[in-house]
């Protein structure tokens, strides 16, 4: 027998898709439309405290929270109101209200360039989450951990791509939460 292991696939699928293609797994939406205690992983999930790169003692209630406060548009500059949102909700700032993305703040404070989509996945997006799994969730995380070590799990995201350097995709934090879990 095969040694378990951790899948992503769209929460848009349905149960008996995902039971066939993966069949005895335990199924985890670990999106913000979970179940407790899985909800949990989600970067909309309002844990308070989350520092934000770049901050120097600014913190967010979310990881979500920090990506949608620190990028730039056309129209409109940094929204630290998003650093507060705890209901999970009102947090994305979209190119059809703002116009064109034009990049990410380093920080809060506007200082330095606009950071590149990729530089600011590395930079604010990543940081962010990794100080979650490692600090508000790290019981969520182990408890993930455990069930993977003795059955295939599969973790339901909206999104699949867990490539941080592809672009034309928006990023799987399941992904990364896999990566995370199995120490890659």
């Amino acid at each position: 027998m095969d040694s378990p292991s951790i899948h992503v696939a769209s929460r848009r699928r349905s149960s008996a898709s995902l039971a066939a293609e993966f069949p005895g797994a335990e199924i985890v939406d670990v999106t913000s439309k979970g179940p407790e205690p899985w909800v949990r992983l989600s970067p909309f999930f309002p844990h308070g405290g989350i520092p934000v790169p770049g901050g120097a003692g600014v913190t967010s209630q979310s990881v979500e929270g920090v990506w949608q406060a620190l990028k730039v548009f056309e129209g409109a500059d940094v929204d630290l109101a998003k650093l507060d949102v705890t209901s999970m909700k009102g947090l994305k700032r979209t190119v059809r209200r703002f116009g064109p993305v034009l990049g990410h703040r380093p920080g809060p404070y506007g200082e330095g360039p606009l950071l590149p989509y990729e530089t600011a996945r590395r930079r604010i997006y990543l940081p962010a989450y990794h100080w979650v799994l490692e600090n508000p969730a790290a019981g969520v995380v182990a408890r993930l951990r455990e069930m993977a070590a003795v059955r295939d799990v599969v973790l339901l995201d909206y999104t699949l791509n867990g490539d941080v350097a592809d672009l034309s995709r928006p990023l799987s934090h399941a992904a990364l939460l896999r990566r995370y879990v199995e120490g890659r």
